[in-house]
């Protein structure tokens, strides 16, 4: 999902994730019920002749997930653009900060045939599986320019040919490091494994070498794929690979063969990797770029961290191939059902533009979606955003598939089963392999 795979936590953010950061936990029941209830239909803007121009006087309403900064950033940038639109009132709807509780409000509303919200926030993850029921508008006929995006971020909102998103801001998931005590960033799994071998013995103090995301829920699925797991939507037909066993095994050797993590990162999630990484206690941590921001962001100051200066952001080594960095991030869509989308549209433009997009990442840490809003005007604020580009050129999606939640919890099972011992890697592939290609050729089979 955002996923970062959320519960969301942005610097100054309560918990939320899946770079936000992802958490797909019980979402997979309501959503084939969703579906059922969808069919195959079609997204369709409702007919011109019920359309409020966007110069009429109108309230809007906007849903969205944002907790501390974050939502003071959205507040903010509402506020500019009523200054901006005298005529349009945007009204806030607060989602839950929980990625499957939003998905389920949304889901709600959207089921009852409700014409607001007309604004939503989606996690990417999200947009396939609404298109697919007929609930978001295409906005292709607002001709987006959608060569101002990161790639594999615009790729979440297109679907059969429309475009049912526009990317807010991007997260990808990368491989943090202490530049004190790693020089040069490592190419190569071996490489990690020794180069945080030697960190933890030059270093007591360290308590691991390498912290990420191995809980049952979605941050699993995204630290696989980040570590090289091979998640396109060809792969699905087949998951039993060499490459998704090589990755899985590498996953449980850190933990129980090469010991540089924990046992207990079978259950954590995105605040225990923060924690270890934020108080200095781990030289590597793959996690989301908001990271970035409690480490070096102008709310923290020399001292008030171990890693205040010390901290590298990079692709996670590839197992084979070449790097991926999972995608996670928010998306915005417009309700089909809406009769405000002229303004609905608007609004979205404007939260795209450079200078709401720096605005943002400089208040909240959410990295710009728009290429180019990384300037000088940003890099000033907050340097860090230069390290970054490199991990979105790696970024790589999650398989866009309205039944991408079901598939998913497949492979938090999957995922979850290896690193606790319960299965071997293997067995584990073996055993999802079936029942996620099953859940694909739903979707080619069902309209």
């Amino acid at each position: 999902m955002r996923s970062r795979p959320r519960t969301r936590r942005s610097a100054g953010s309560a918990a939320r994730l899946t770079g936000r950061r992802v958490t797909v936990l019980g979402v997979a029941a309501s959503a084939a019920v969703a579906l059922a209830m969808a069919g195959c239909g079609s997204s369709t803007n409702n007919s011109a002749s019920s359309q409020v121009a966007a110069s009429a006087k109108q309230t809007i309403v906007f849903a969205t997930q944002g907790l501390g900064s974050e939502g003071t950033a959205t507040t903010a940038a509402v506020k500019a653009f009523e200054k901006l639109h005298p005529n349009i009132t945007v009204q806030i709807l607060n989602l839950s900060p929980t990625s499957d509780v939003a998905f389920e409000q949304l889901t709600q509303r959207f089921t009852a045939g409700s014409s607001t919200p007309d604004v939503i926030t989606s996690d990417v993850i999200w947009p396939a599986q609404f298109a697919q029921s007929g609930w978001l508008a295409n906005l292709s006929t607002f001709h987006p320019a959608t060569g101002s995006y990161f790639p594999a971020q615009m790729a979440t909102g297109e679907y059969k040919g429309g475009v049912y998103a526009i990317p807010w801001f991007i997260n990808a998931e990368g491989l943090y490091y202490r530049t004190d005590l790693i020089k040069t960033p490592p190419t190569t799994w071996s490489e990690l494994i020794s180069d945080a071998k030697a960190a933890m013995k030059s270093d007591p103090s360290l308590k691991e070498g390498l912290a990420f995301e191995g809980d049952k829920y979605e941050g699993a699925v995204t630290a696989f794929q980040s570590m090289g797991g091979q998640l396109s939507l060809s792969d699905l037909n087949n998951i039993d690979t060499s490459t998704n066993k090589a990755v899985l095994t590498n996953m449980y050797d850190a933990v129980n063969v090469d010991h540089i993590a924990p046992s207990a990162v079978s259950t954590w999630e995105e605040s225990q990797v923060q924690a270890a990484w934020l108080s200095g206690q781990t030289p590597f941590a793959l996690n989301w770029p908001y990271i970035f921001a409690l480490s070096d962001g102008k709310g923290c100051q020399p001292g008030c961290s171990p890693v205040f200066g010390k901290t590298g952001w990079v692709p996670f080594p590839a197992t084979s191939g070449s790097p991926q960095a999972s995608l996670g991030g928010d998306d915005l869509a417009i309700n089909a059902k809406s009769t405000h989308q002229a303004a609905a549209w608007e609004l979205i433009q404007y939260l795209s533009s450079d200078s709401a997009q720096i605005a943002r990442a400089i208040s909240a840490g959410d990295p710009p979606s728009v290429k180019s809003a990384y300037d000088a005007q940003l890099y000033a604020a907050a340097p860090y955003f230069k390290q970054e580009q490199a991990v979105y050129a790696a970024a790589t999606p999650r398989p866009v598939t309205p039944v991408y939640t079901q598939i998913s919890s497949q492979l938090q099972t999957m995922i979850s089963s290896v690193l606790t011992g319960e299965s071997t890697p293997a067995a584990a592939l073996s055993g999802a392999a079936p029942t996620v290609k099953q859940l694909l050729q739903t979707v080619s089979s069902g309209g």
